[in-house]
């Protein structure tokens, strides 16, 4: 099973995140085999970090919630919530199959929470910008709750329009880049 994991920064915790970096990739290390995506997400100015974006391929929800609630960051008070969602590889690939590579171009985590009925639920035609793309889902996956993605687009706009105008509750666009051991 998939999930989508958005741990937000609590403001004020840059130092703290800096002090746990090795403790937080080597938390992240125990997983390597299981992450499909990961890396931190950046206010508009692209500088400071308001969180840490992990799509992982786990048991079940309870080992889902195991993995975000056991993080370090998440244990010493450095975010200040964590959205944590069943999602679908629509892409089928990680992001290191990524054919645009790990530099080149803005990157942006684009989030959907989702009302109503469903939407977005099939890869857009422009798919070589997607770094990955699928449907939020309730943790028995019969519930549509959203889309996310990590996009490749020259803007915060262009990264948007990568889901349906007016299928969503609301829409975060964040600057992302990706993440882990370089």
């Amino acid at each position: 099973m998939e999930f989508f994991c958005y741990h937000r920064d609590r403001p004020g915790s840059l130092a703290l995140r800096e002090e746990l970096r090795e403790a937080h990739w080597s938390y992240m290390d125990r997983y390597a085999d299981e992450l499909i995506a990961r890396g931190p997400t950046f206010a508009d100015n692209g500088e400071t970090l308001t969180g840490s974006v992990h799509i992982v391929d786990l048991p079940d929800p309870a080992a889902a919630r195991a993995f975000a609630f056991d993080e370090p960051n998440y244990q010493a008070g450095a975010y200040r919530d964590v959205l944590l969602r069943r999602w679908r590889n629509l892409l089928g690939r990680t992001m290191w199959d990524f054919p645009g590579g790990r530099t080149g171009g803005n990157r942006y985590l684009v989030l959907g929470l989702g009302t109503g009925e469903a939407a977005d639920l099939v890869v857009p035609p422009d798919e070589d910008d997607l770094i990955a793309y699928g449907p939020l889902l309730s943790d028995d996956g019969t519930a549509w709750l959203g889309t996310a993605a990590l996009v490749r687009a020259p803007d915060p706009d262009r990264a948007r329009s990568v889901l349906t105008r007016d299928r969503y509750a609301a829409v975060e666009v964040h600057e992302w880049e990706f993440g882990g051991r370089r």
